[in-house]
Protein backbone atom coordinates (compact mmCIF):
# COMPACT_ATOMS: atom_id res chain seq x y z
CA UNK A 1 0.00 0.00 0.00
CA UNK A 2 1.37 3.37 -1.03
CA UNK A 3 1.21 6.15 1.52
CA UNK A 4 1.80 9.78 0.66
CA UNK A 5 2.44 12.58 3.11
CA UNK A 6 2.55 16.21 1.98
CA UNK A 7 4.31 19.01 3.81
CA UNK A 8 5.38 22.58 3.23
CA UNK A 9 2.08 24.40 3.01
CA UNK A 10 1.49 27.69 4.74
CA UNK A 11 0.29 31.27 4.66
CA UNK A 12 2.18 33.86 2.66
CA UNK A 13 1.77 37.06 0.68
CA UNK A 14 1.31 37.33 -3.04
CA UNK A 15 4.57 37.19 -4.95
CA UNK A 16 6.17 34.81 -2.50
CA UNK A 17 7.51 31.30 -2.97
CA UNK A 18 6.84 27.99 -1.32
CA UNK A 19 8.05 24.43 -1.84
CA UNK A 20 5.76 21.52 -1.19
CA UNK A 21 7.12 18.06 -0.55
CA UNK A 22 5.43 14.69 -0.78
CA UNK A 23 7.11 11.72 0.85
CA UNK A 24 6.06 8.27 -0.32
CA UNK A 25 6.32 4.94 1.45
CA UNK A 26 5.35 1.45 0.37
CA UNK A 27 5.56 0.16 -3.15
CA UNK A 28 8.18 1.17 -5.69
CA UNK A 29 8.21 4.94 -5.82
CA UNK A 30 10.74 5.10 -8.62
CA UNK A 31 8.26 3.49 -11.02
CA UNK A 32 5.25 5.68 -10.20
CA UNK A 33 3.88 8.62 -12.07
CA UNK A 34 3.31 11.48 -9.64
CA UNK A 35 1.05 14.46 -9.70
CA UNK A 36 0.02 17.52 -7.76
CA UNK A 37 -3.59 18.64 -7.65
CA UNK A 38 -5.35 21.42 -5.79
CA UNK A 39 -8.83 22.06 -4.57
CA UNK A 40 -10.26 25.39 -3.53
CA UNK A 41 -13.44 25.61 -1.41
CA UNK A 42 -16.51 24.78 -3.45
CA UNK A 43 -14.49 23.81 -6.50
CA UNK A 44 -13.35 20.60 -8.13
CA UNK A 45 -9.95 19.09 -7.64
CA UNK A 46 -7.76 20.38 -10.47
CA UNK A 47 -4.54 19.16 -11.99
CA UNK A 48 -1.52 21.35 -11.24
CA UNK A 49 1.54 19.40 -12.36
CA UNK A 50 2.67 15.88 -13.16
CA UNK A 51 5.89 13.99 -13.69
CA UNK A 52 6.85 10.61 -15.10
CA UNK A 53 8.78 7.97 -13.20
CA UNK A 54 12.15 9.14 -14.47
CA UNK A 55 11.40 12.83 -14.28
CA UNK A 56 12.06 13.20 -18.00
CA UNK A 57 8.53 14.34 -18.80
CA UNK A 58 6.55 16.97 -16.93
CA UNK A 59 3.29 18.73 -17.59
CA UNK A 60 1.58 21.73 -16.03
CA UNK A 61 -1.76 23.40 -15.92
CA UNK A 62 -1.76 26.58 -17.99
CA UNK A 63 -2.45 28.63 -14.89
CA UNK A 64 0.87 27.66 -13.29
CA UNK A 65 3.20 27.31 -16.27
CA UNK A 66 6.33 29.37 -15.79
CA UNK A 67 5.69 29.75 -12.06
CA UNK A 68 5.59 26.19 -10.67
CA UNK A 69 8.11 23.40 -11.10
CA UNK A 70 7.59 19.74 -10.29
CA UNK A 71 10.58 17.52 -9.59
CA UNK A 72 11.35 14.24 -7.90
CA UNK A 73 14.16 12.52 -6.05
CA UNK A 74 13.73 8.78 -6.41
CA UNK A 75 16.53 8.13 -3.92
CA UNK A 76 14.48 9.97 -1.28
CA UNK A 77 11.06 8.74 -2.44
CA UNK A 78 9.96 12.34 -2.63
CA UNK A 79 8.28 14.59 -5.16
CA UNK A 80 8.39 18.37 -4.91
CA UNK A 81 6.40 21.31 -6.14
CA UNK A 82 8.29 24.58 -6.22
CA UNK A 83 5.82 27.45 -6.39
CA UNK A 84 7.03 30.94 -7.27
CA UNK A 85 5.23 34.22 -7.89
CA UNK A 86 2.26 32.99 -5.94
CA UNK A 87 -1.11 34.63 -6.44
CA UNK A 88 -4.23 34.73 -4.25
CA UNK A 89 -5.94 32.46 -6.77
CA UNK A 90 -3.37 29.77 -5.96
CA UNK A 91 -5.00 29.42 -2.54
CA UNK A 92 -6.18 25.83 -2.12
CA UNK A 93 -5.51 22.53 -0.48
CA UNK A 94 -2.73 20.87 -2.45
CA UNK A 95 -2.73 17.11 -2.85
CA UNK A 96 -0.01 14.74 -3.94
CA UNK A 97 -1.07 11.72 -5.97
CA UNK A 98 0.58 8.58 -7.32
CA UNK A 99 -0.26 6.21 -10.14
CA UNK A 100 1.31 2.86 -10.92
CA UNK A 101 1.78 3.71 -14.60
CA UNK A 102 4.65 6.14 -14.67
CA UNK A 103 5.51 6.43 -18.34
CA UNK A 104 3.27 9.37 -19.16
CA UNK A 105 1.66 12.21 -17.26
CA UNK A 106 -2.00 11.84 -16.35
CA UNK A 107 -4.06 14.96 -15.71
CA UNK A 108 -7.35 13.54 -14.41
CA UNK A 109 -7.79 12.74 -10.71
CA UNK A 110 -9.40 9.41 -11.55
CA UNK A 111 -6.18 8.21 -13.14
CA UNK A 112 -4.38 8.30 -9.81
CA UNK A 113 -4.87 5.53 -7.28
CA UNK A 114 -3.16 6.96 -4.23
CA UNK A 115 -3.57 10.32 -2.51
CA UNK A 116 -2.07 12.23 0.35
CA UNK A 117 -4.07 14.04 3.00
CA UNK A 118 -3.40 17.47 1.52
CA UNK A 119 -1.64 20.60 2.69
CA UNK A 120 -3.16 24.07 2.81
CA UNK A 121 -1.62 26.92 0.84
CA UNK A 122 -3.06 30.37 1.48
CA UNK A 123 -1.86 33.38 -0.48
CA UNK A 124 -2.95 36.81 0.70
CA UNK A 125 -3.10 39.87 -1.51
Amino acid sequence: QVQLVESGGGLLQAGGSLRLSCAASGGTFSSYGMGWFRQAPGKERDFVAGITWSGSITDYADSVKGRFTISRDNAKNTVYLQMNSLKPEDTAVYYCAARLVGTWVAVRPGEYGYWGQGTQVTVSS
